[in-house]
């Protein structure tokens, strides 16, 4: 082969990688086209919504019923107001509560849709009003190191507090655990 046939060849499989490449990120960040139809907006308040992004999917049952249309804050109740648009080919209750999730132990966040049992659907317009805020990774690893501190701390001081054990056996050796390690 000549010269210009290896760089027509290094050249189409770089195009090739770069349209890959590009592909990938659109999927990633939800910019791929969706196959909802006709929707119908509900909002939905939320305390915290972690890292919760316009266009993430809402599901329900593992399907994708609609996307995130809109996130804004409400300065009157200091809540995150989210607006979803639901595929009008699905009805959902009007007690239907709505969880934001997160999928995998680091991946993106969705809202997750489970069904009431009222028989009175949501329409366009309408308030989910039972929801349940996202679960901050950070937060939960803070609240258990700050609990495993307190634990510490108060077995130290339990261990000073406490009334000393006789130190001797009748035998006049120390006491030992079940396994045979050295006294406490």
């Amino acid at each position: 082969m000549d010269r210009t046939t290896i760089d027509l060849w290094v050249g189409i499989f770089v195009a090739l990688g770069v349209a890959a490449l590009l592909g990938l990120a659109m999927k990633v960040g939800n910019l791929t086209s969706s196959k909802i139809g006709d929707t119908y907006a509900v909002t939905a308040a939320f305390e915290n919504i972690g890292g919760l992004k316009p266009n993430a999917p809402v599901k329900s049952a593992g399907v994708v019923v609609g996307r995130v249309a809109d996130i804004k804050f409400d300065s009157k109740a200091y809540e995150a107001v989210v607006t979803i648009k639901i595929d009008e080919r699905y009805n959902f209750p009007k007690d239907t509560f709505a969880n934001i999730y997160t999928a995998g132990l680091l991946g993106e966040q969705y809202i997750g849709l489970e069904a009431g049992g009222d028989d009175a659907v949501l329409k366009n317009g309408d308030k989910i009003t039972q929801t349940q805020d996202a679960v901050v990774l950070e937060k939960m690893i803070s609240q258990f190191l700050y609990n495993k501190a307190s634990e510490t701390k108060s077995e130290d001081g339990a261990a000073k507090t406490a009334p000393k054990e006789d130190a001797k056996a009748d035998s006049g050796t120390a006491k030992s655990t079940e396994l045979g390690d050295p006294p406490f």
